[in-house]
């Protein structure tokens, strides 16, 4: 199954490098940074606003538990965003791409 994991940056430095290293040890097939986005929520009992840069990490879910890890070690927050969404449907071809991008099953 192939995932769309989400994940937000402090800033481009850091997107790009998570982004870069999970495409070139084939963990993910592509990587949008998406920049400007602001997140509002809580923390330690504070409501906090930040602007952030967003990551749409195309993977799939075996790869799952290294891409989390590879963002662990690598992003400057305590604790990361990383949410995994399941694709349902997607373009067959596009799939396809992607499975020739990432690292065998």
């Amino acid at each position: 199954m192939h995932q769309l994991i989400y994940c937000t940056c402090p800033d481009r430095e850091t997107a790009e490098k998570i982004a870069r290293y999970l495409v070139k040890t084939q963990l993910a097939a592509c990587i949008n940074i998406i920049p400007g986005i602001t997140s509002i929520y809580q923390w330690q009992g504070e409501i906090e606003s930040a602007e952030e840069h967003l990551l749409l990490i195309k993977s799939r879910q075996d790869l799952y538990p290294q891409v989390e890890q590879a963002i662990i070690r690598l992003h400057p927050y305590e604790l990361p965003e990383v949410v995994a969404v399941s694709m349902a449907r997607a373009l067959p071809d596009y799939l396809h791409w992607m499975d020739s991008c990432l690292i065998s099953e």
